[in-house]
């Protein structure tokens, strides 16, 4: 299949699509919260799409820098790049007043909200738009959700996979041609809330030589599973009343609050964090109800309630105890059983 012609674009344009888009890649040390960015691209287009610029830069990571097999990016190579504080204006004004689009674009906003958390910078965005995301909505006939088969199936040609230029600019060739599609067909883009972080926590760092990050397909989380809830499920969430140990929940969207700590924080509670919505799901936490995500679908097709994280917080104060004989706790299981939570 050959790149869409512009001039095909049907008229008029979607008044409510956006004025403009960053287009974005990095590259990591790993997935998990202590890890860094050691890359980033950034592809500023116009509303149709179109390139206007484009920018690039190393960031030292002030750690061992993870899956060089992958990214070829070694100790020496950013021992002289500059710290992501000092880059961290630069990308700012590339970001700014437009939609951040990536490909997994939950991972690349974690990562790029927990540098500026680090230092004690506000991302300038408010929306991210997921291309993997967009490809589901126009049913794109892909044998996979990968970076590579979107590129295939515009004819957009990669030079130098997992290196941050080179994937912003496939990305970016073929994020114009789906966003025509899109207009073409009067689909709704899939356009989510970035809410920067205010509070978070960094893992201690230890070197991990020949370090091999686990995932699953369609996750941009570590590995990573908790001991199994040892409270029965009590049912559903029910308004004015408190939260009971063994309520199922899940979340979806950002929060302000590091997702990690926020559920380690209902783990403590005794509540069950659950990966996925279903019609056990006691309670739903988003502070976006109104977006497209299958967990909020779901919720809502469940009759599941939902609450935000604000409401979430004050909850996790005074949670019931469980009713009934307390199960027994099963163990860890070691990394590579361990199942990723999804956004």
């Amino acid at each position: 299949m050959t790149m869409l012609d512009d001039r095909q674009t049907a008229a008029p344009w979607p008044t409510a699509y956006p004025q403009g888009y960053a287009v974005v890649d990095v590259e990591t040390t790993g997935l998990a919260r202590d890890d860094r960015i050691i890359s980033a691209a950034v592809y500023r287009l116009d509303a149709l799409g179109n390139v206007e610029d484009h920018w690039y830069t190393l960031v030292n990571p002030e750690r061992d820098p993870g899956p060089v097999w992958i990214h070829g990016l070694t100790s020496d190579v950013l021992e002289g790049a500059p710290l992501f504080p000092e880059v961290a204006g630069e990308l700012s004004a590339r970001l700014a007043d437009r939609v951040l689009v990536a490909h997994n674009a939950a991972f690349d906003w974690s990562m790029i909200a927990r540098e500026y958390a680090r230092a004690s910078v506000v991302a300038p965005v408010e929306q991210r738009l997921c291309t993997i995301a967009l490809a589901k909505e126009l049913r794109l006939p892909l044998p996979n959700h990968k970076l590579a088969s979107l590129a295939a199936h515009f004819g957009v040609v990669q030079q130098h996979a997992h290196h941050a230029l080179d994937d912003a600019r496939v990305l970016a060739e073929a994020f114009r041609p789906s966003l025509h599609a899109a207009a073409r067909g009067g689909v709704r883009l899939p356009l989510l809330e970035c809410r920067p972080l205010t509070e978070w926590s960094d893992s201690p760092v230890t070197p991990r030589v020949g370090y091999r990050p686990a995932r699953q397909a369609n996750s941009w989380r570590p590995s990573r599973k908790r001991p199994a809830c040892p409270y029965p499920n009590p049912g559903r969430y029910e308004k004015e009343k408190p939260l009971k140990q063994g309520m199922r929940v899940a979340f979806s969207g950002d929060t302000s609050v590091d997702r990690e700590l926020l559920e380690d924080r209902a783990v403590e509670a005794g509540l069950h964090v659950a990966t996925s919505v279903s019609r056990l799901t006691s309670l739903l936490v988003t502070n976006d109800p109104d977006s497209a995500t299958s967990k909020t679908q779901k919720a809502k097709s469940f009759g599941t309630p939902i609450v935000d994280e604000s409401a979430f917080t004050h909850l996790l104060r005074d949670v019931a105890p469980a009713d009934g004989t307390v199960l027994p706790r099963q163990a860890t299981p070691p990394p590579s059983e361990a199942t990723p939570s999804s956004e």
